[in-house]
């Protein structure tokens, strides 16, 4: 496999995303925080103290929570540290909607008033404000990410003092909230390595001097790596806030890769011996023995080209690409012609392989093309934006070629009409 390219379509928001988050030039953020250190950055540092209300405002939660049609796992409610069960805000959708975990207004109602917070989950695929500002940050930061939004009554407080698995950045919209940061009892914890495994540990961490305790104002942002301890409270006003989850690539997700490709080898895969008690140290010890030397030698040849290929099909489609209008897309792959303009769908990310003399290959989201080797120069003009009117792609022979390979494009939602 030879001449690779690789590359990110446009998120589509016209002011970076990192900039909005971050108060620190983007190698400073790179070198000095990611992963490692809290930021706090101030509204004036940023954008003002209306920076966030065109992700979403007080009066776009309220239109989720009551014209959307919401349903669970949409919409999360926490009192007092703990989440309530979803029956407590769900119910059935009346006649015509056959389901029985629809979002009722007047329950949500009842519980806000009581002093609940209102966490409505994975807002990047359903509001797209925040569909474009996920897609644009992810492509910055290389990383899957989710945001969700949490809603908090006068001096109350959803959850108590954890930490999570993921990095994030608290984007405060609206009132004022007081966060008190701790250290962390377990640095760069993975997914499985949840803070309800440690719930001790943290309660005694969490009586301490805090790392941070500030109240954050409308507009401004705060970064937190995983395992970084916090807590947050209203003041005396509601709140709302905006939690950008950034599922964090890590070492182990290699050494994942690597042991799915390690069943590869036969000395890995051996049975055995006949009634060997694992239980036992002694009778483990030669047979562990065995087994790492096999893995050391396996290991040895291990090469980057598999574990990328392994990883690709985790990363990529963690982040779903911009929306389509499937209709639109039909009739313009029906009515396509040499003067019409196509542009690469915005938020792919794209790997190109030619493989021998005869194919190429590309990799995209959920989905592998293979190609002949002369659709090769068309497509790499094509997906890196330096043409857009389909009779001018470049290294075809016809205009029917060109139609051929850009009706297929369409039709696996790769590029879309300009």
């Amino acid at each position: 496999m030879d001449a690779v390219t690789s590359g990110d379509a446009p998120g589509g928001t016209s002011r970076p995303a990192l900039s909005r988050c971050v108060a620190v030039e983007p190698a400073k953020f790179a070198g000095a925080y990611w992963g490692r250190a809290p930021l706090l950055s101030r509204a004036a540092e940023l954008s003002g103290p209306d920076g966030f209300r065109d992700l979403l405002s007080p009066a776009d939660a309220d239109e989720l929570l009551s014209r959307r049609g919401l349903r669970t796992p949409f919409l999360r409610v926490a009192k007092d540290g703990q989440v309530l069960p979803a029956s407590r805000f769900t119910g059935g959708g009346g006649a015509g909607a056959e389901v029985r975990d629809q979002v009722l207004d007047e329950r949500v109602l009842a519980l806000y008033a009581d002093g609940a917070t209102l966490v409505l989950q994975g807002l990047h695929r359903i509001w797209p404000p925040l569909e474009e500002f996920a897609r644009e940050l992810g492509g910055q930061l290389r990383q899957p990410l989710q945001v969700n939004a949490y809603l908090t009554p006068a001096a109350s407080q959803g959850f108590a003092t954890h930490y999570d698995t993921h990095d994030v950045f608290v984007l405060q919209v609206a009132g004022r909230k007081r966060w008190r940061i701790h250290e962390p009892v377990l640095r760069d914890p993975l997914e499985r390595q949840a803070w309800g495994g440690r719930a001790d540990e943290v309660s005694a961490v969490a009586e301490g001097a805090p790392a941070i305790d500030e109240v954050l104002e409308p507009g401004d942002a705060l970064y937190l790596p995983r395992g970084w301890l916090h807590s947050a409270q209203a003041q005396e006003g509601p709140t709302l806030h905006l939690t950008v989850g950034i599922k964090a690539l890590t070492r182990y997700a290699l050494v994942e890769a690597l042991l799915e490709l390690a069943a590869e080898d036969p000395r890995l895969r051996a049975t055995l011996p006949y009634g060997v008690d694992l239980a036992d140290p002694e009778q483990v010890e030669p047979e562990l023995t065995e087994t790492v030397e096999a893995l050391r030698d396996w290991l040895a040849g291990a090469a980057p080209g598999p574990v990328a290929g392994r990883l690709r099909g985790h990363v990529y489609t963690q982040a779903r690409p911009a929306p389509i209008r499937p209709l639109a897309q039909a009739e313009a792959i029906a009515a396509l012609g040499p003067d019409d303009r196509v542009a690469l769908r915005g938020g792919v990310r794209w790997r190109l392989a030619q493989e021998g003399d005869d194919k190429i290959t590309l990799y995209a989201f959920d989905r592998t093309l293979t190609m002949p080797a002369g659709c090769a120069l068309a497509l790499r003009v094509l997906l890196a934006g330096g043409v857009s009117r389909v009779g001018d792609l470049p290294g075809l022979d016809t205009d029917e070629d060109r139609l051929v390979l850009t009706r297929r494009l369409l039709r696996e939602a790769i590029v879309v009409p300009a």
